[in-house]
């Protein structure tokens, strides 16, 4: 299982984003409240600001990564400007390598085996339950996608031996802080290669 190559995204050959300590996501159902809550996160401590963008349908997604205490200081002090429009939020203590490139769409895993998938409402949720789940499991992480054209859900698409995806799937749904935030799962145990083909 392979973590690192070189890709070609929008059409400039680049490498895979470099390893994270910790990653901290927050989400809420204003831009306007959003675009500050980040301010407030990036003033607040020394962090980089992966993801600052507005998601379907006009909720706002903001990711940090750095050290832990860093990661959570700055979600902390996003949580204030965000106030009613909190959605939900996660801080990644340590998150698993395969995460940040899942996340940016420059992950390549082999699709062998079996295919995983996990539904959430929350963007933060999706994010966290796929790093639980390669972390739980010798599976490999296809893609973590978040809100935009999915009504503000998320994600994960991840691969490897049929016990393995559904281990790594079940750990995944008992992470999930409320059970609400989860909409579906899925094991393929054999997935068509015209199926394949288009989840690449």
């Amino acid at each position: 299982m392979s973590t690192s190559r070189a890709v070609v995204s929008g059409g400039v050959l680049g490498a895979l984003p470099p390893p994270v300590e910790s990653l901290g996501c927050l989400e809420t159902r204003s831009i306007a409240l959003g675009m500050e809550a980040a301010d407030h996160m990036v003033k607040a401590a020394e962090v980089d600001l992966m993801i600052a963008m507005p998601t379907c349908p006009g909720k706002y997604l903001i990711a940090v990564a750095g050290e832990v205490a860093a990661v959570r200081a700055a979600v902390d002090a996003g949580m204030e400007p965000a106030g009613d429009s909190l959605v939900d939020y996660t801080v990644i203590p340590s998150v698993h390598p395969q995460v940040v490139p899942a996340l940016t769409a420059v992950s390549d895993p082999s699709l062998t085996g079996a295919v995983g998938v996990l539904e959430t409402f929350s963007m933060c949720a999706a994010l966290a339950a796929g790093d639980e789940a390669v972390k739980s499991a010798e599976v490999d992480l296809v893609e973590i996608r978040l809100g935009r054209g999915l009504a503000g859900k998320g994600f994960v698409i991840l691969t490897g031996h049929v016990a393995a995806v559904r281990a790594a799937i079940s750990a995944a749904v008992t992470s999930l802080q409320e059970e609400a935030l989860l909409i579906a799962t899925t094991v393929i145990p054999s997935p068509h290669s015209a199926l394949l083909e288009k989840i690449l």
